[in-house]
């Protein structure tokens, strides 16, 4: 049995400009998708921000180890201890924790299958993919199907776990005098681990994994043979908790809870942090975090455009591939020209946005935008001119 099998395919030009033109359709969607996902994010950006800066100033702290009624209906923010009314129970494997989760983690040792490929142009636009796919063993979180390996002879895992990770919550949950929702519990979530021991595992409920024996190894249940040298099929469950002393929330107070507050700017606020945090702090924090977002949504709708216009000037590149070295100079041009009017059109796009959710600013980068794809047309054609007038000269001489 090899652990190495390499695979060598051949693909024709004529093959390889279909798939191109194909993906000419797929380039098309992405591009124009880029342009409502990069507009769409302008105006969810400012919305939550506006939506922030209102809970700001509206928000009140009150104590936490009284619900007053006055408050009901407010916007308040409160920090105080997290308690629970007993242990938090796995009852399929007898475990429990004083804690507001308690968090099974099940894998299970098995093959993976890793892949590697290199592909290398033919003279003639046909392309030659030599791909390796290596096997190890290894632990997952999740069942590995061997059957759709290269070559899962002699690579056969055994499929389903013989129980699923999961979570289990307590019931009920207190801030203080509060009581917390499972929306707001699931914003809770460092964990940290819970070691089992020998006693444990005896307990273990009978048929878990027939005719394999059940022990205790780092602090976690291992069922196979020998935890030293794991063998393909062995199972580890390990577990973990959070327990939080301390937390602070900001929503509208309900009852003796919270729910999100509905800002006249659009959004939705409802703030939950592990430990003790004034408002201020949790107000910045979420406007952080909507930053982030704001660029991570801009990143993809830029990456989306240049892409999508690679896809839709792919099949120049692999006319030219006929001659590789030509190929691969027309691959570089479009990925160059994707790159720079991607850029241009994501600048625009953005600047025409904030027009709509922030003039003044719209307008400047909407100017800075139109000014950068003017200079970069009078520089091409300043290059144009050049390489005219270089090759006018060779041609008088």
């Amino acid at each position: 049995m090899s652990n190495s099998v390499t695979v060598t395919t051949s693909k024709s030009w004529f093959s390889r400009l279909a798939e191109s033109i194909k993906s000419v359709l797929v380039g098309l969607i992405l591009f124009v998708a880029a342009f409502p996902i990069l507009f769409w994010n302008e105006g969810r950006a400012v919305k939550t921000a506006r939506s922030l800066e209102e809970g700001a100033g509206s928000v009140v702290s009150v104590a936490s180890d009284q619900v007053a009624a006055g408050n009901e209906g407010k916007l308040v923010h409160v920090s105080g201890p997290i308690s629970t009314d007993g242990p938090v129970a796995d009852e399929d494997l007898g475990v429990q924790a004083e804690a507001v989760k308690l968090v099974r983690n099940v894998s299970m040792y098995q093959w993976i299958e890793e892949e590697k490929s290199e592909t290398r142009k033919k003279l003639g636009g046909g392309e030659e993919t030599v791909t390796t796919y290596t096997y190890k063993k290894d632990w997952s979180t999740s069942p590995v199907d061997s059957s759709s390996f290269q070559e899962p002879g002699g690579h056969e895992n055994p499929g389903e776990f013989p129980l699923p990770s999961a979570t289990f919550t307590a019931d009920p949950v207190r801030l203080g005098a509060f009581t917390l929702s499972e929306e707001q519990l699931g914003q809770l979530n460092e964990a940290t681990d819970l070691p089992v021991d020998a006693a444990a595992a005896e307990s273990l409920p009978e048929g878990l994994m027939e005719g394999v024996p059940a022990t205790v190894d780092k602090g976690a249940f291992y069922m196979g043979a020998n935890p030293a040298t794991p063998a393909i099929g062995d199972v580890r469950i390990s577990f973990q908790v959070v327990n939080p002393e301390q937390a602070s929330v900001v929503g509208v107070q309900t009852a003796s809870s919270f729910a999100p507050y509905a800002a006249k700017a659009g959004d939705t606020i409802l703030l939950v942090e592990e430990g003790t945090h004034t408002s201020a702090e949790m107000f910045q924090t979420a406007q952080s975090a909507n930053t982030v977002m704001t660029w991570i949504l801009r990143g993809g709708g830029f990456l989306a455009m240049v892409l999508g216009l690679f896809l839709v000037f792919r099949p120049l590149s692999v006319l030219g591939d006929v001659v590789p070295f030509i190929g691969s100079l027309l691959g570089v041009g479009v990925g160059l020209f994707a790159l720079i009017v991607g850029f241009a059109l994501s600048s625009i796009t953005i600047a025409v946005a904030w027009f709509f959710v922030r003039p003044l600013l719209g307008i400047g980068l909407l100017v800075l935008a139109v000014g950068g794809v003017i200079w970069l047309l009078k520089a091409n054609k300043k290059k144009q001119a050049q390489v005219a007038a270089q090759g006018g000269t060779v041609k008088a001489a």
